[in-house]
């Protein structure tokens, strides 16, 4: 299982600040999972578009495309610059 959380507009967009989802078959990265995200259609699509260059973090850790995740992780998503 892996825990999700959406930050800023992301949060807005989907309308949730977070989720617990079953590792998919085939999801290894981070560029994976949001894949498997953008597919679900609509405003998963739009959100976690690649031109709006979403970062990423996976327990807490700033991540890459390439960065693998695993059952249990913890992977946040956020769009690139968040206000304080």
């Amino acid at each position: 299982m892996l825990k999700i959380l959406y930050f800023a507009g992301l949060r807005e967009a989907t309308g949730s600040g977070s989720e617990e989802l079953v590792l998919p078959a085939g999801v290894h990265s981070v560029e994976g999972l949001l894949a498997h995200l953008r597919a679900r259609g609509g405003a998963w699509t739009e959100a976690l578009a690649v031109s709006k260059r979403v970062r990423a973090a996976v327990n807490q850790d700033m991540a890459a495309g390439e960065t693998p995740v695993k059952d249990g992780d913890e992977v946040a998503f956020f769009p690139p610059v968040t206000g304080g």
